[in-house]
């Protein structure tokens, strides 16, 4: 491959990145530090395209509050924003503002990396009861994202279900069970503030579909829960007990082993007496979500029993029942992406599909020119933030195979933005937000107090200009 071909020395080879999360930006990354790129005559140019105002994605709503020091790699997002073969277009929703169609008659190269924006069901009967959450609407509210600044939750009841098995579900469970003046010096939203400090949830119920050698938290998240101040990590400790299966697992799992070794503290420690307690359940499921006069009262749970080889361990129900009372219901059984029109869908796996990151038409598995896939929407919602690093560097690669063949795009985004009367967000104005949100949050001893809507954000800029 010789890049130099590529572009007349006055013409950049243009790319768009759909998404300013972590898949977006370490696509980015690996373009700009490529060799590749640096032979380029014309040059790389790069634009991430957001559909909010703020750049970062699920760093910024997704991240715990309780968790800053997860959000520092916004760090080297900011470097690669700040490279001046880099822009950063943000209020400008793709498929919604501009059709991908357009987007692609403006670019060489179109990477989506729009993450997982809705939640999997759980399929019950109750589940669209009001106080019943998904855990992508519950994270997203107590995060400032101005999709759910009016999302309806009520704190007021004793008791909460939490249903899942991985570092989501132990968020949630942690924030819910936790004294709130603890989360008071985070950037947590202010009026999820203000809520949690009225709570009257006393016991959260994490309930878990398998056992506690196939739970999927990491145990550094397990080991939090079980220091929490004033609040009790429950664990009857005959759920501990293994069958040869799982032993097996167990032996061969140095993580599943660390986990385990915290609950059998915290089984043998028992209940000490505290304000609030966070109950363990293992090999259970709900069955139904129950409800009064159109609200959460209660959720109905079966027992299950593990079955299958080790490594592969599966349930199946008992019949078992029992009746859970709780007036709060968050479900976090995993994230799922939505097909955006103008490029095919998986709706079984919920992917764009895709080969190394290349967009291919699922009749016949060819590759469409151009387009591109980088992080959850491109292989799942798997890993942690840093699992997008190495996703990123495999599209970027596929991508500058590509360069030899791809001509020259003629529209201008610049053109077309104007035409629709889209004016975007670029940088230096998050950059005044930024530091707007982190002067409010001086005033209270905070980090930042974020702006919770588009419209605040987009008035703030008004004024600073």
């Amino acid at each position: 491959m010789n890049p130099r071909s590529l572009r007349a020395p006055d013409r950049p080879l243009r790319i768009a990145i759909v998404g300013a999360g972590p898949a977006g930006f370490y696509t980015a990354a690996a373009l700009l530090a490529s060799d590749a790129a640096a032979a380029l005559t014309g040059g790389l140019h790069i634009d991430l395209l957001d559909r909010l105002p703020t750049p970062y994605g699920l760093v910024r709503y997704g991240v715990a509050p309780d968790h800053p020091k997860i959000k520092e790699v916004v760090r080297v997002f900011e470097r690669v924003a700040l490279d001046p073969r880099v822009r950063f277009l943000g209020n400008v929703e793709v498929g919604a503002n501009l059709p991908v169609t357009e987007l692609r008659s403006a670019y060489e190269q179109v990477v989506f990396s729009i993450g997982g924006q809705s939640d999997r069901r759980l399929g019950v009967a109750g589940e669209d009861l009001a106080g019943s959450h998904s855990s992508t609407s519950f994270v997203a509210w107590y995060n400032s994202h101005p999709d759910f600044a009016d999302l309806p939750v009520d704190l007021s009841v004793t008791a909460a279900a939490v249903i899942g098995a991985g570092n989501v579900a132990v968020d949630v469970a942690r924030i819910l069970g936790r004294n709130p003046e603890d989360l008071a010096p985070t950037d947590i939203s202010a009026g999820a503030l203000e809520c949690l400090r009225t709570s009257g949830i006393r016991d959260v119920h994490l309930l878990i579909r398998r056992g506690p050698v196939q739970a999927k938290w990491s145990p550094a998240e397990l080991k939090e829960l079980a220091h929490l101040p004033d609040v009790d990590l429950v664990v009857d400790p005959r759920e501990l007990d293994l069958d040869p299966e799982c032993a097996l697992e167990l032996a061969e799992d140095p993580q599943a082993q660390k986990g385990f070794e915290l609950l059998r503290a915290a089984a043998d420690r028992g209940p000490t007496g505290a304000a609030r307690r966070i109950h363990l359940r293992f090999r259970i499921s709900p069955v139904a979500v129950t409800g009064d006069d159109g609200r959460v009262t209660g959720i109905r749970l079966e027992r299950n029993r593990l079955v299958g080889p080790a490594g592969a361990r599966t349930v199946e129900p008992t019949g078992e029942v029992e009746l859970l009372p709780v007036g709060l219901v968050v479900r976090a059984v995993g994230y799922r992406s939505l097909p955006m029109a103008g490029l095919p869908f998986d709706e079984r796996r919920a992917i764009v599909p895709n080969e190394r990151g290349r967009v291919v038409d699922p009749a016949t598995g060819a590759p469409l020119a151009g387009l591109y896939v980088a992080g959850w929407v491109k292989r799942g919602p798997t890993g942690l933030i840093g699992s997008n690093k190495a996703d990123g560097v495999e599209t970027a690669a596929a991508m500058i195979e590509d360069w030899p063949e791809i001509a020259s795009a003629p529209d201008s985004i610049d053109s077309l933005l104007a035409a629709r009367g889209l004016r975007p967000v670029d940088f230096a104005q998050w950059k005044i937000l930024d530091r707007l949100e982190s002067e409010n949050g001086a005033t209270t001893g905070r980090p930042r107090v974020k702006f919770g809507r588009v419209e605040e954000m987009l008035a703030a800029l008004r004024r600073s200009e």
